[in-house]
């Protein structure tokens, strides 16, 4: 039996993937600051209230203080206003099964303060601190996650990354590298063993209830690139360890000339497991998102 497809909410694009996005891998889109990204990312995650029933949630790894107008483009494009999860100091995690304190679309883990995303950026006690805060918080990230999934939502999307020279030297990117295998990609009683605790033996039978299978959940990972332009895009080599490397589907977009003017296309640069098209795909961005022609 073929697996269903996630539509990412724009025909043309679903049309140039065979049929949409594959659940259950992640796709990476990748593009310089302002080329559409966050607009393609609230696409596929409101396509997921046609498909399963339940908008897809927005998890927010800024931290330099630059808002990503998620809560903006979603109300202007969609009439969809992001309900946000805060982040409290008492935390109880039963709150994930009350739809309504856990059915929210958006979660920012850091606050807009400026920091710098890289490790050398900070003193070793500035590390060890920023880690332990880092700490703290997880447990409210995996109830958000956690939370929605068992609600219905089948969908994320991870935005706010911020390019680095390496991968390796951002914390953003160890953050994200634990919340996509070992909470997206996670069976859902161990997920639930990780938020309860001491307490899942109390909690199992509702979790049994509330079961969902981990490999229907899509991830769609939004990557800031130094590259503006897509031939730029389509030459940069993937290194070992790269995100791109472990991704099933990367996007591609960027600045292209056409003529006397600049334009914006995508290219899809790797669709495993799926036929796909070949061609770079111009778009426009527009006060309803992104269009196609």
């Amino acid at each position: 039996m073929a697996t269903k497809r996630q539509s990412t909410g724009i025909p043309a694009l679903d049309q140039a993937l065979g049929g949409g996005l594959i659940p259950g891998t992640l796709t990476v889109v990748m593009g310089a600051t302002g080329i559409g990204k966050t607009q393609l990312g609230l696409s596929y995650a409101h396509a997921g209230l046609s498909q399963e029933g339940e908008t897809g949630i927005l998890f927010d790894l800024t931290t330099r203080g630059d808002s990503q107008n998620q809560s903006e483009y979603a109300e202007r494009m969609f009439g969809w206003k992001l309900r946000s999860s805060g982040l409290v100091e008492r935390f109880d995690p039963l709150v994930v099964w009350d739809r309504q304190q856990a059915r929210a679309e958006y979660l920012h883990v850091f606050s807009r303060n400026g920091r710098r995303v890289t490790i050398g950026d900070m003193q070793p006690e500035e590390w060890q601190e920023f880690k332990s805060d880092l700490m703290r918080r997880l447990d409210q990230t995996i109830a958000y996650f956690y939370g929605n999934f068992v609600h219905g939502v089948r969908r994320v999307v991870i935005d706010g990354v911020e390019p680095t020279n390496q991968d390796s030297d951002s914390f953003q990117f160890h953050l994200f590298d634990y919340i996509y295998h070992q909470v997206l990609r996670k069976e859902h009683d161990w997920l639930a063993r990780d938020l309860f605790r001491v307490n899942f033996r109390a909690q199992q039978q509702t979790v049994e209830q509330r079961a969902y299978d981990y490999r229907d959940i899509g991830g769609l990972f939004l990557y800031t690139s130094h590259e503006v332009l897509l031939d730029d895009l389509i030459a940069r080599p993937i290194r070992s360890g790269d995100i791109l490397s472990n991704a099933n589907t990367i996007l591609l977009m960027g600045k292209v000339r056409q003529g006397d003017r600049i334009g914006r296309a995508m290219y899809v640069a790797k669709h495993r497991g799926s036929a796909c098209c070949e061609d770079i795909l111009p778009y426009r961005i527009t006060e309803q998102g992104l269009v196609m022609d």
